[in-house]
């Protein structure tokens, strides 16, 4: 057998110490008195990547006041690395819409992204349109729509409301905790048609919530270290490749465990089960690309329903606690969307007693209470960077040149406190920025609100999950009191998902109406 190194390239090593070597220049830099500049420190050698190291902790608005400084664009510059950062809505438009083409995610995107395999958020080109295809077609039929309405509406009824009832004794809990479970289950129930579980009364351990959580969390450390560094620690099994590789088995893991409880273990069913399925697995058991020769789920199979988890999970998960963080912080606003609810609510209950649901065509004609949901996605978009590769030689509407095969960071969290694109006011939560004075919606395109992603790679489930969101957003703020409890920072994790560092801690009381 060849000895362990000789297959590797010594720029592994040399890139693994440069490393070491940059972390000690933060050792050095967080010692020294002198304050962070706006603008990362280039040094000799390991260029900006000690200033980035040593604002890890708060990455999203360490970039934000950078690219503030820069005028919305900067480019980075570290051993073996080079991006060009933007939040400038210019930029955005032609890298998402006008030359769509010129900017897919690339291959060093799929390889950072590794457990997603060729499904459609990995893919480029061809296959991406193939993949998008059927994913579009297959969110468009009424009998899956209103299955995930079912889905929603029977966790929300059976899960979430009567764990906040439970609750209504002003004990302590973390909502992000509550918000991963519910959506967890409703995306599985949508995807498998299986509901795992996790917000019941025992309220079991989040491990396939934590394996996901892992590998978002190791997606973004690959993002911020030179290609070779994660790749020689992935090789030898330690730190957070060691992390991932278990996050990986587990969802694996899930996956299987999912389509035996389906009774998909081999995916043949008759034909009354196949049409009596309509969760969204059921439209790829019996495709010869997603299964083996005995008919069993391969590797694709497992990369695409992974996928779906992800999508669905994610979104709505990390939106829905940041929006609470922000409606807790802001009781008017609460106040006003009750408002808007209590024409509805108010032939719905017949005693204070009742938990009052909302439809989602209740909830979709309330404009404020979707002015509240997007200002919140604008202040915290749950996908707060986008990454992109150049394909070839482009000048961008900001004037910088980039060049084939340069990456692209997108950074959403901070065009959403840019004042060049939403006023002075741009830090503040006020979701009357979106209602325009005859009471409807304001339009703002997606280039500058990109928390749906924007152009042809647009987010297919958009509709659904702010139907989703709404009519859980509803529910909660009616029938709910919420405090914030005390002792603790809220912030953004260093995540390519923007879940909260600490958890979201409340207390909560059942409203007596009437």
């Amino acid at each position: 057998m060849a000895p362990f190194w000789s297959p590797e390239p010594h720029h592994l090593l040399v890139s693994f110490l440069v490393l070491l070597l940059s972390l000690l220049f933060c050792f050095i830099k967080l010692r020294s008195p002198k304050t962070v500049p706006n603008l990362p420190t280039e040094w000799p050698l390991v260029g900006m990547l000690p200033s980035v190291v040593a604002n890890l902790h708060h990455f999203h608005d360490y970039t934000t006041a950078f690219l503030a400084a820069s005028g919305s664009s900067f480019v980075f510059r570290g051993p073996a690395m080079h991006f060009f950062i933007t939040c400038d809505p210019a930029n955005v438009r032609h890298i998402f819409v006008s030359n769509f083409t010129n900017y897919p995610k690339g291959e060093e995107f799929a390889a950072i992204f590794d457990a997603m395999g060729n499904s459609f958020f990995n893919a480029d080109g061809e296959s991406w349109r193939r993949q998008r295809g059927r994913v579009q077609h297959l969110i468009s039929s009424p009998q899956l729509l209103a299955y995930m309405a079912r889905c929603c509406r029977d966790k929300l009824e059976k899960g979430l409301l009567p764990f906040l009832a439970r609750m209504d004794s002003l004990t302590p809990f973390d909502m992000q905790d509550l918000f991963t479970r519910f959506t967890f289950d409703m995306t599985a129930m949508s995807v498998f048609g299986v509901d795992p579980g996790l917000l019941t009364a025992d309220m079991p351990p989040v491990i396939v919530p934590d394996a996901m959580e892992a590998v978002m969390d190791v997606g973004f450390f690959r993002n911020m270290v030179p290609v070779s560094c994660w790749k020689l620690m992935k090789r030898l099994k330690i730190g957070p490749e060691r992390k991932l590789a278990a996050a990986q088995l587990e969802l694996c893991r899930f996956v299987t465990e999912m389509m035996e409880k389906r009774g998909d273990g081999s995916v043949h069913m008759d034909e009354e089960q196949e049409n009596s399925n309509v969760e969204i697995v059921s439209s790829y058991i019996h495709d010869p690309e997603y299964i083996d020769d005995q008919g069993k789920p391969n590797g694709f199979m497992y990369a695409t329903l992974i996928n779906y988890m992800f999508a669905g999970r994610d979104t709505v998960g990390t939106t829905l606690t940041w929006l609470f963080y922000n409606l807790i912080k802001h009781p008017h606003i609460v106040s006003s969307i009750r408002r808007e609810l209590a024409p509805i609510a108010m032939h719905k209950a017949n005693n204070s007693t009742t938990m009052v649901t909302f439809e989602p065509e209740e909830t979709e004609p309330l404009v404020y209470l979707h002015a509240a949901l997007f200002e919140s996605m604008r202040l915290y978009p749950p996908g707060p960077i986008e990454r992109k590769m150049v394909m070839t030689d482009d000048v961008l509407p900001s004037g910088h040149k980039v060049q084939r095969g340069e990456t692209i960071l997108i950074s959403l969290y901070s065009m959403g406190r840019m004042e060049g694109v939403w006023g002075k006011d741009c830090r503040e939560y006020r979701p009357e920025r979106w209602v325009k004075e005859d009471g409807k919606l304001v339009y703002v395109p997606s280039y500058k609100f990109l928390a749906f992603n924007a152009g042809p790679r647009s987010c297919l489930g958009k509709n659904i999950s702010v139907v989703q969101m709404k009519s859980v957003v509803a529910a909660m703020v009616w029938n709910f009191d919420f405090e914030m409890v005390g002792g603790y920072v809220v912030e953004p994790k260093p995540s390519v998902v923007l879940k909260m560092k600490n958890g979201l801690w409340a207390k909560i009381l059942k409203r007596r109406i009437g």
